[in-house]
């Protein structure tokens, strides 16, 4: 028997948090020949999650012993993300992505909300 504790912990740790974007510590990504660049061939990571982000708009991956998957496009200058795991939807939503060295930051509701650190790997 899985411990619930898991599913809540993965849900926390691909939800964003409300932390402001410092625009002086972060470099926003503008189009997705840019963020396809960042995202190609390598694996973003965060708390136990391990996220492929393909340049055909798939995202799959492992967080917490659960299968992650969703899928991606680019509209305007927003990154929009249908995103779940295991059977859990947690929808869609157009995030802006900004990027300081190894981390990409997913900032929600196209820059208005929370946000999310991955590094790349």
């Amino acid at each position: 028997m899985r411990n619930i504790a898991f599913p809540a912990a993965l849900a926390a740790a691909l939800t964003l948090w409300s932390v402001p974007v410092a625009a002086s510590e972060f470099r926003v990504v503008t189009d997705r020949s840019e963020f396809v660049q960042l995202i190609d061939g390598r694996e973003l990571t965060r708390f136990g999650i391990r996220l492929q982000v393909d340049p055909h708009g798939e995202i799959g991956g492992r967080g917490f012993g659960f299968d992650v998957w969703g899928a991606w496009e680019w509209n305007g200058q927003f990154f929009c993300r249908d995103l779940g795991y295991g059977n859990t939807a947690l929808g869609h939503n157009c995030q802006v992505v900004a990027v300081r060295g190894d981390t990409v930051r997913f900032v929600a509701d196209q820059g208005q909300g929370d946000h999310a650190d991955f590094r790349l790997r």
